[in-house]
């Protein structure tokens, strides 16, 4: 069965602090009629620190969505490869070893993709095939993973590359003024993760199962309103209790798999927010520490959207990972209102254990 290993994860070097999120927005909004209430949110999301790709000056500039773009592009070349490189060699894999590159990010446009850069640059195989995810948002480092799953369960001998590459800082608006969007400045921050899944041997999760699922009449929930300036996030404020009816979709998954959704050993949970967390725990019928990894990733990073699950992920190996053939359950929840699910085992890497 194929197996996820450990994820590589960075994070750019510039800083922004709560209190110093919680300035601006004073400073800069200091009329606007809702300012104590986002003021609020924003305090309530838990996120102490977030890293950001270019300094807070030029960030809260804005240039226009072709320079915000070139930005885009010249800092996911300059540092996607080191991630890269990192997560193959912690599978002990070669580029050359890869069959398929699955990309996702929703924050920056490139066609032909970064796939089409890392095959050439990194000495990746010609016939790599290449699967760009540009459109499901926060979900999408659910989606890689079920992909690379459906990939090496398609070619059980095969290995897949996850690469999810988020520079949310370069889709801030300084013109959106709604309490979602000022919201969304002090929640989203940047990364990049990858990870590889490997067909044969590894240590990590050994995937078993997957799913998805869209709540129905959600699609403008979570959007980008796309306009010459750029990206405009849109964030309904219905989202945060969208776990009502998801986590069902989480127990139906498990039920069909013979397992209890409320009873399993680990949980890497994209951390949209703290009440995403809270209301998880709460209908999945799990104790508040079963979601730390995704708490822990808030907290420091802030939400890295598609990267999330995958720096979740990255906590757990760092505990010291779990039992051999210990049960698990990742999911990731973005736009649609989607759910991306999937199902394994903790695998040491030795089969007779």
């Amino acid at each position: 069965m194929a197996t996820l290993c450990r994820p590589s994860v960075s994070v750019p070097e510039y800083v922004i602090t709560m209190e110093e999120t919680l300035e601006l927005a004073r400073s800069r909004h200091e009329d606007h009629p809702q300012l104590p209430l986002a003021l609020r949110l924003i305090e309530n999301t838990g996120v102490k620190t977030r890293h950001i790709v270019q300094p807070i000056e030029e960030t809260l500039k804005h240039p226009g969505f072709e320079d915000r773009n070139k930005v885009y592009e010249s800092e996911a070349k300059a540092r996607v490869p080191a991630v890269v490189q990192r997560a193959l060699d912690d599978a002990e894999l070669l580029t050359t070893d890869i069959d398929v590159i699955i990309y996702v990010s929703c924050t920056g446009f490139m066609m032909p993709s970064l796939t089409a850069w890392l095959i050439n640059s990194m000495g990746f195989s010609s016939d790599t095939r290449q699967i760009p995810i540009a459109q499901l948002g926060c979900a999408a480092g659910g989606a890689a993973i079920n992909r690379a799953h459906d990939f090496c369960t398609a070619y059980p001998d095969a290995n897949a590359l996850i690469v999810a590459c988020e520079f949310c800082s370069l889709c801030y608006q300084p013109t959106d003024l709604g309490v979602g969007s000022l919201l969304s400045n002090g929640l989203f921050g940047d990364g990049i993760a990858a990870a590889a899944v490997r067909g044969n041997g590894g240590t990590g999760i050994e995937l078993e199962r997957n799913g998805s699922y869209l709540i129905p009449k959600t699609e403008e929930w979570i959007m980008y309103d796309v306009r010459a300036t750029g990206f405009h996030f849109l964030l309904d404020k219905r989202v945060p209790g969208t776990m009502e009816p998801l986590a069902p979709a989480l127990h139906s998954l498990a039920r069909q798999h013979g397992w209890d959704a409320s009873d399993l050993d680990f949980y890497i949970i994209h951390a949209g927010g703290p009440r995403i967390l809270d209301d998880l725990s709460k209908f999945l019928e799990v104790p508040p520490d079963a979601f730390r990894f995704s708490r822990a990733t808030l907290t420091e990073y802030g939400n890295i959207a598609s990267a999330v699950v995958l720096d979740a992920l990255r906590r757990l190996f760092e505990e010291g990972g779990a039992e051999h053939a210990s049960r698990g359950l990742l999911a990731g929840f973005g736009p649609g209102i989607t759910a991306e699910m999937s199902l394994g085992r903790w695998n040491t890497g030795d089969r007779t254990a």
